[in-house]
C-alpha cells in the first residue's frame, strides 16, 4: 500500500469515527431522552478520546512527513497532505486529558445552557461558562499563538485568518453600517413588519420552507430538517446532512428564513466531492465559506423581490388567512424591514454585523482573562445599548441566547461576519458572470446560481485557503464594499435614502 493510500485510508476512517459523534451532537439536540445526558456526556468523552488518538497516532506523522518528502503536482494530493499535517500538527499539541476534559464539560454545558435559557437566569449558566472559558485558555496555550491567544481558537474555525485582519474588516463595515442604520431610523419610514406576526400554523410552516429548500436545491434524498433549540446543520456522512430549525407561529421570518440559512449550509455540504471525504478536497475551506453559503441563499436570494415574486403566491396558499389583503410590496419591505433587535438570529440584514461585533468583542475579552464571566451579562448589555441603542430585557434575550460558548466555540461568530462579506462579493461576481438573476429567481430558476457556486467554491473543498478561494472566484481580495453596495441597493429605496 502506498503511503499515501495509508494517509487516506486512515483519514476515512477517522472521518467514520467523526460522523458518529456528529449523530451523537444531533441526538442530543433533538431527540434524546431529559434523563440520558449524563450519559450522553460519557459517550461523547470516549468518542472524542478516540478520535484525538487516531488524530495523533505517530504513525499517521511519519506517513505525513514521507508524503511531503515525496511531493505530488495534484492540487487534490496537496490539499490532502497539507491538510492533514495541519490537523495532526494542532492534535499532537493538545494532551489528551484536555481534549477528553473539554468534550465532558461541554457535553454537561450544553445541557446546562439549554435549562439556564428556559428559567432566564445566567447564573445557572455561569460556573460552566468558567469552566468552559479556563479549558479553552489552555488549549489555545497548548496550541501555541504568535500575537494573541484568541488567534489559537480563531484559526480552528478559519484557517489563517488572525484577530488583527479581521478586527479592521469589521471596523470598516461598522462605520458604514452605523450611519446606514441610523438614516433608516430617521427616515420617517416603517416597514409593515406586523404582518411577519400574524398567525402562521407551524405545520404550513414547515411544508413551505421545506419546498422552498427543495426548490433552491437542497436534496432531501441526502438530508432532512428536524426542530431544535436553536438552528444549525450538521453532516452525518457524504450522503447525510441534517439541517434544524425552530418554529414560532406568531413569527413567520424565524424558521423560514432559518431554513433557507440552513439549507444554504446543507447544499454546501452536498456541494462537496464525495469521493474526498474525510481529507482536505472534501471538506469545507473555513466556516466564514460556510456561513458565506448560508446568508447568501437567506439573504440575497431569499430577501430578494424576485425570490418573492414566484414564491409569494404559494405563501398565500399556505397562508391564506395570514396574507390576506397583503401586497407583494408590502410582503417585500416586511422581510427586509430594518430596526435594532435583541436577537441575532432574528436580525435584520443591515444590523446582523452589529450583533456579531459584540459577541466577538466579549470573547475575546473572556479569552485573554480581562473579562470574568460574572461580568460578561453587563459587559454584553452594554454593547448591546453602545451599538444597537438598545438593553436586553432578560438574560434569555442576552447574553444566553446563542449556544456557542456551551459548546466551547470560541472563535466561531467572527466568521458570520466574515461570510457575510464572502456571500456578497460571490453573489455580486455570479449576477455578472450569469447574467440577470432577477430575472431568473422570478422565473423559480436557482439551478444556474447554484452550478456556480458548486463550481466556484464547493467543488473546490479546501484545495486554497478561503481567502484565495474568494479572491479565485470573484476576482478581489476580501472586503466590506460589495456588502455596503448590496444593502445599499436593496434599502435605500425602500427607504428613500439618498
Amino acid at each position: 500500500m502506498s503511503t499515501l493510500q495509508s494517509i487516506k485510508e486512515h483519514l476515512a476512517e477517522t472521518a467514520r469515527y467523526e460522523s458518529i459523534l456528529s449523530l451523537l451532537h444531533w441526538d442530543q439536540q433533538t431527540y434524546i431522552p431529559a434523563k440520558a445526558h449524563d450519559y450522553r456526556a460519557e459517550q461523547v468523552t470516549t468518542l472524542s478520546g478516540l478520535i484525538h488518538r487516531r488524530s495523533t497516532d505517530p504513525k499517521l506523522g511519519e506517513w505525513l512527513d514521507e508524503a511531503a518528502e515525496i511531493g505530488d503536482d495534484s492540487i487534490q494530493v496537496a490539499a490532502v497532505i497539507r491538510h492533514a499535517k495541519r490537523d495532526f500538527d494542532r492534535a499532537t499539541k493538545l494532551p489528551a486529558e484536555l481534549v477528553e476534559e473539554l468534550a465532558r464539560c461541554t457535553s454537561k454545558a450544553h445541557q446546562v445552557w439549554v435549562e439556564s435559557r428556559a428559567a432566564n437566569d445566567f447564573a445557572i449558566f455561569q460556573p460552566m461558562l468558567e469552566q468552559v472559558v479556563s479549558l479553552k485558555q489552555q488549549q489555545a496555550d497548548a496550541i501555541g499563538f504568535d500575537e494573541c491567544r484568541y488567534d489559537a481558537l480563531l484559526d480552528e474555525f478559519e484557517p489563517d485568518m488572525r484577530t488583527s485582519e479581521v478586527c479592521p474588516l469589521l471596523e470598516r463595515l461598522r462605520s458604514e453600517l452605523v450611519p446606514l442604520v441610523n438614516a433608516i431610523m430617521d427616515s420617517g419610514k416603517t416597514a409593515p413588519a406586523n404582518i411577519l406576526e400574524r398567525t402562521y400554523p407551524v405545520d404550513a410552516q414547515a411544508r413551505f420552507g421545506k419546498e422552498a429548500a427543495a426548490a433552491i436545491g437542497f436534496d432531501f434524498q441526502r438530508g432532512r430538517i428536524d426542530v431544535t433549540h436553536h438552528p444549525f446543520c450538521t453532516e452525518l456522512g457524504p450522503h447525510d446532512c441534517r439541517i434544524l430549525t425552530r418554529y414560532d407561529e406568531k413569527f413567520f421570518s424565524s424558521a423560514f428564513f432559518g431554513t433557507l440559512h440552513e439549507a444554504g449550509h446543507g447544499m454546501y455540504q452536498q456541494g462537496l466531492p464525495a469521493d474526498w471525504y474525510g481529507t482536505g478536497p472534501g471538506k469545507y475551506v473555513s466556516l466564514g465559506v460556510h456561513e458565506s453559503q448560508s446568508r447568501l441563499w437567506e439573504n440575497q436570494v431569499g430577501r430578494s423581490r424576485a425570490f418573492w415574486q414566484h414564491f409569494f403566491s404559494i405563501a398565500n396558499s399556505y397562508f391564506p388567512t395570514a396574507l390576506d389583503g397583503v401586497s407583494l410590496d408590502d410582503w417585500y419591505w416586511a422581510v427586509n424591514d430594518v430596526r435594532p433587535s435583541l436577537i441575532r438570529v432574528e436580525a435584520d440584514e443591515a444590523t446582523y454585523n452589529l450583533h456579531i461585533i459584540v459577541r466577538f468583542e466579549i470573547e475575546q475579552e473572556l479569552i485573554d482573562g480581562s473579562l470574568a464571566a460574572c461580568d460578561a451579562p453587563d459587559a454584553w448589555n452594554a454593547r448591546y445599548e453602545k451599538y444597537l441603542g438598545i438593553t436586553p430585557d432578560s438574560d434569555a434575550n442576552g447574553i444566553l441566547q446563542d449556544v456557542h460558548w456551551s459548546e466551547g466555540l470560541f472563535g466561531y461568530f467572527p466568521t458570520y461576519s466574515l461570510g457575510n462579506l464572502y456571500s456578497a462579493q460571490l453573489f455580486e461576481k455570479a449576477n455578472e458572470e450569469l447574467g440577470s438573476l432577477e430575472e431568473q429567481f422570478s422565473a423559480g430558476e436557482f439551478t444556474p446560481l447554484l452550478k456556480w457556486l458548486q463550481d466556484n467554491v464547493h467543488g473546490k473543498g479546501s484545495c486554497y485557503s478561503a481567502k484565495e478561494l474568494v479572491e479565485r472566484a470573484t476576482g478581489t481580495a476580501l472586503s466590506h464594499d460589495a456588502l455596503m453596495r448590496h444593502l445599499a441597493d436593496k434599502l435605500n429605496p425602500l427607504y428613500r435614502i439618498d
